[in-house]
């Protein structure tokens, strides 16, 4: 299992990729799920992976060879040779297929899970940052302003403080955190998913420089975040009121109708 996100913001686009991956609790290894598919002047396009390592190696391998090309083209076809995001999308979608129907029968007669789910962000050639969730088949949707952001993987954990606290309209900044806070709430309830976590982050303006960072066991911010949130939640929740229908005096308390009926 895995956990990535992909968060879509008028400031810009982060993606982190956690690094754990496991076959049995008595076999876990590192591997990147960050992928960099085009890195030149004005062409920054990464690609997020989830599922079935040896399918997502063979559309990496695909599309880093560049899929055969089409009609009277004479180059293979790369991610970085496409003229949009849309396009890469339509590309990487094709890459999936192919590699499905190329492994998923074996897979499928041994009993292996084989399916796969991708996240696609960047920009092509100076254009709009854009955010793309891949999906086994092929089939791909965009990311929207109404729900800012992306998750393949174990979900689940770190999900709800997405919900809550990002929208459209967050900052960089901000959202660095609260997408920390959801990678943290992931690996103390889930095993599979574990430290470093790689981030990129880049800017709506192309000329901006790429951040990117490994953040490691040890990362001195990511263990203070971890450290105030857990405080801080234990703060908050000392500071709720305790629920008043368990006190026996309380007229509508279930508890102070059992003991009436015993009186």
């Amino acid at each position: 299992m895995t956990y990535c996100l992909g968060i879509m913001l008028r400031e810009g686009l982060i993606m982190i990729g956690d690094t754990r991956t496991n076959a049995g609790i008595d076999n876990i290894s590192t591997y990147r799920k960050l992928h960099i598919l085009a890195d030149e002047r004005d062409s920054f396009v990464v690609l997020a992976s989830a599922g079935n390592l040896s399918v997502t190696q063979l559309v990496l391998g695909m599309l880093s060879e560049g899929l055969p090309p089409r009609n009277d083209e004479e180059a293979p076809r790369r991610v970085d040779h496409m003229p949009s995001m849309f396009q890469a999308a339509q590309l990487v979608g094709e890459a999936v297929m192919a590699a499905g129907a190329q492994l998923k029968p074996a897979l499928y007669a041994a009993g292996v899970p084989s399916g796969i789910s991708l996240l696609l962000g960047g920009r092509i050639a100076g254009g709009p940052l854009k955010l793309f969730l891949i999906y086994d088949a092929g089939n791909f949707i965009e990311c929207q302003q109404d729900s800012p952001f992306f998750q393949i993987g174990a979900t689940q954990y770190g999900k709800p403080i997405l919900d809550r606290a990002m929208n459209y309209e967050s900052s960089l900044e901000e959202a660095v955190k609260v997408a920390l806070l959801s990678f943290d709430s992931t690996i103390r309830s889930d095993l599979s998913v574990g430290l470093p976590f790689d981030l990129i982050l880049l800017r709506q303006d192309a000329t901006a420089p790429v951040v990117a960072r490994r953040i490691e066991t040890d990362d001195a911010y990511f263990r203070n975040l971890s450290a105030r949130w857990s405080m801080l939640l234990n703060e908050s929740r000392a500071s709720i009121p305790d629920p008043p229908f368990l006190r026996a005096e309380d007229p509508t308390s279930d508890i102070a109708d059992r003991l009436r009926a015993k009186g």
